[in-house]
């Protein structure tokens, strides 16, 4: 019985495998448009308001998340 347990397992781990090697496979790396610079590097303007902006959606979402739901009545 043990046998049929370690051959189900490799198995599985098989199926597993060969997915995600399929699916690592296919992914495609994003394309950039024609009109798109290739640099990484951005202005430190650029930098500083974008994170100031995600700063700020962080802090907005664990403000919505702290706020207290009203519970509804069983009755």
């Amino acid at each position: 019985m043990r046998v049929v347990g370690l051959i189900g397992l490799v198995l599985a781990l098989l199926v597993v495998g060969v997915l995600a090697k399929k699916q690592m496979s296919s992914a495609v790396a994003p394309v950039l448009p024609s009109g798109a610079q290739a640099t990484t590097e951005a202005p430190a303007g650029d930098v500083r308001a974008q994170s100031r902006q995600i700063q700020e959606q962080i802090k907005q979402s664990l403000d919505a998340a702290q706020q207290r739901r009203p519970v509804p009545d069983d009755n």
